[in-house]
């Protein structure tokens, strides 16, 4: 039988649709209201599929996930002062997120962003997409290797915040080249592990899984009264919903960051297995 809080998660993301296609005020964000509805409608799908899932099992942990995702994604905030590559609006007006009262309500928006994603990957996976997807040959990881794409994780934090109008997309790539041989030396799951194990349906469905809600965050945040707007250079023709076309790029290296970002912090906690252990 299909979880109640599945059935919860339909209800909001229509009531959050009709919102937004009619205008109707309610007392909390649209936005918010249909992602919310999004992450209990595919855990419970995940859980009519595995018996296990992230919001089912372990409460706890997906609280701990809630709040490293909107710490992450204000790291991304704080880049983008010196990018300007986005800005907020509400109701068609300029809205400055550092003010108190809406840092509140932008938070509990950028809470929603790292659930999602893992409960999507979670899909993907239970449904055993790309289960067979596999490098024709072992890749050995060498030192030199892993200075190498620190080195150049270094170089894709700095360089958009220097030149930000040349190097601005690197930032999408930076945390996972920084932060992924962190997690290998360190025998956290790595997206470079699977160069050596040959296995690569882990990085093929996290970045499915980001580009997928990459259209399904520009579709809602198109029709949102709370949105973001792009200021991008040189690439801001031909729009998506807000996102210029080749923004959408962006969504699979930013699959593989999140995911090298949330292990480095899961490593700090004294844990190096994988966020769900079970078998698929």
């Amino acid at each position: 039988m299909f979880r109640w809080s599945g059935l919860l998660g339909i209800a909001m993301i229509i009531l959050g649709e009709i919102s937004m296609i009619f205008n109707i005020g309610i007392p909390v964000s649209t936005f918010q209201l249909v992602w919310f509805g999004y992450i209990l409608l595919i855990d419970a799908l995940v859980y009519k599929l595995r018996k296990h899932s992230l919001l089912h099992n372990d409460k706890l942990q997906f609280l701990f996930i809630m709040i490293l995702s909107a710490g992450m994604w204000w790291v991304f905030e704080l880049i983008n002062l010196y990018l300007g590559n986005w800005s907020y609006v509400l109701g068609g007006k300029s809205l400055n997120i550092f003010e108190p009262a809406n840092a509140i309500r932008v938070t509990i928006a950028f809470s929603t962003i790292l659930p999602a994603f893992f409960e999507t990957y979670e899909l993907f996976k239970s449904l055993h997409l790309f289960s067979h997807a596999h490098l024709k040959k072992k890749h050995k990881i060498s030192k030199r290797f892993l200075f190498a794409l620190i080195s150049f994780g270094v170089f894709s934090v700095l360089a958009p915040i220097i030149w930000p109008d040349i190097f601005f997309p690197l930032i999408w790539f930076a945390f996972f080249f920084l932060l992924d041989p962190i997690n290998y030396l360190h025998g956290v799951p790595s997206i470079l592990q699977h160069l050596e194990d040959k296995k690569m349906q882990t990085p093929v469905l996290l970045m499915l899984s980001t580009i997928t809600l990459g259209f399904l965050w520009e579709f809602w945040n198109y029709w949102s009264n709370f949105k973001w707007v792009y200021h991008v250079p040189h690439v801001g023709f031909v729009k998506v919903f807000e996102m210029p076309v080749i923004g959408y790029l962006g969504y699979l290296p930013f699959g593989l960051s999140l995911y090298s970002m949330y292990y480095f912090v899961y490593s700090l906690f004294g844990h190096k297995g994988h966020l769900l252990e079970h078998k698929f």
